[in-house]
């Protein structure tokens, strides 16, 4: 089964630990350090727009992009609740189409390590390069070997309310491929649950390759950062700025 289909229902309970307010002010930190206080950012591979809404709130003005239409759907669901002017467009990264550049582009919960291809994420740097102002911030964050090392070959299991879940994870360290299957049982009106299952999968990267991955398309690394605040957990956060600021590549 595609990816982010029945997990999307499930996904904002599953990622309540997750501190996204704490993850948007760092993020709103950053790019007031680079000038950055408005305009438009681009939240690209958005999920269910938890983040997007929170930028938003910020001052800033929001596309979210995302391959998923069911996570897409949810976000619809949050910004008709929420008031919020956000675009949300079904776009997977490596296919980004926008109407004009943007001040900033953010892509958080380690989104990259889904392109497995190497060049394939060069290219989606030289998008997000082709759409950034000459003065705009690219902020993202990535898991490394190190971080699906330690979670290697292991099971984790957990029941909800009204799920319950098992997911089987295993890290090819030859190939720095992290696969992992996700069974669901979904409660049904009923009563009864339903099973469906789902499979992901991630490619790690060392800082000094996403470096050179950045570099090939047309950006450089500003600053480094071993995940953020108290989230010590294999994690790092780049924030990247145009090499050529005054190329104008749209």
């Amino acid at each position: 089964m595609e990816a982010y289909t029945v997990l999307a229902e499930l996904y904002d309970e599953l990622m309540d630990n997750v501190d996204y307010p704490g993850r948007a002010d760092f993020l709103g930190e950053r790019l007031a350090e680079q000038g950055i206080k408005e305009g438009i950012l681009l939240d690209m591979a958005c999920g269910t727009g938890t983040l997007t809404e929170l930028l938003a709130k910020k001052g800033y003005e929001m596309i979210g992009t995302d391959a998923s239409a069911d996570m897409l759907e949810k976000a619809l669901d949050r910004r008709d609740a929420s008031g919020l002017d956000i675009l949300y467009l079904n776009q997977d990264m490596r296919e980004i189409e926008l109407y004009g550049t943007v001040r900033g582009v953010v892509c958080v919960c380690d989104s990259v390590n889904y392109i497995e291809d190497p060049e394939e994420l060069a290219a989606v740097f030289k998008t997000v390069r082709l759409y950034l102002e000459g003065d705009g911030v690219f902020i993202f964050d990535f898991n490394t070997p190190e971080k699906y090392a330690a979670i290697g070959d292991s099971v984790i299991s957990e029941v909800r309310d009204n799920a319950a879940f098992i997911w089987e994870n295993h890290y090819d360290a030859e190939n720095r491929l992290n696969e992992y299957a996700i069974t669901f049982f979904l409660e049904r009106p009923d009563g009864l649950y339903e099973r469906q299952e789902e499979y992901h999968c991630q490619r790690a990267y060392t800082g000094d390759e996403m470096e050179a991955l950045l570099k090939e398309g047309g950006l450089r690394v500003e600053k480094r950062y071993a995940g953020y605040p108290n989230e010590n957990d294999g994690r790092m956060v780049f924030v990247c700025v145009p090499a050529d600021p005054e190329r104008h590549v749209y």
